[in-house]
């Protein structure tokens, strides 16, 4: 005799590996957003940013923004972004070695 399948506990168990699927892209694109210095921006100018690169038809640009991707995980060993920093208290920059003020 075969064995019965529990079909409701197969799709509960996918459910829950594709909830956590999820979970983990989303707290990988936040991690990235952050280690970028994208945190910096305006919501309103970063969202505007990745429409473009959406929309994008121009191989060429999507190719030299897949590049400079690929360099930026390339490197190692990278303590801080040499890119100004903002505090977020009244837009004031601040070097990657300073303290905000």
């Amino acid at each position: 005799m075969r064995k019965v399948r529990d079909y409701d506990a197969e799709l509960k168990a996918l459910n829950d590996k594709a909830k956590a699927l999820k979970a983990r892209k989303v707290q990988q694109l936040g991690e990235l957003v952050t280690s970028t210095g994208a945190d910096a921006l305006d919501l309103d100018v970063l969202a505007g940013a990745l429409l473009a690169a959406v929309a994008s038809a121009s191989a060429e640009e999507r190719e030299a923004w897949r590049s400079k991707g690929a360099a930026f995980f390339q490197r190692k060993g990278r303590k801080a972004t040499l890119r100004p920093r903002y505090d977020g208290k009244d837009g004031n920059e601040t070097g990657a070695g300073e303290a905000p003020r």
